[in-house]
């Protein structure tokens, strides 16, 4: 190889820079899926169905 050349973006000068204040905050992402939006009663269905899956893991595993 006759010579060197760097590659990286930051012997350039082409970081992005990413400056905001407290003012202009980032914009709320609209979330697909929240559990704050389901109802108690679906929580709580939610929650014994994973506590069913994670208790046939260990019973499988005790197997």
């Amino acid at each position: 190889m006759t010579g060197s050349h760097d590659h990286s973006h930051y012997a350039h000068g082409h970081v992005p820079v990413h400056r905001h204040g407290p003012a202009s905050p980032h914009p709320a992402q609209a979330a697909p899926w929240s559990i704050l939006r389901m109802t108690v009663l679906s929580r709580l269905a939610a929650a014994v169905v994973v506590s069913a899956v994670l208790w046939a893991v260990v019973w499988l595993a005790m197997r």
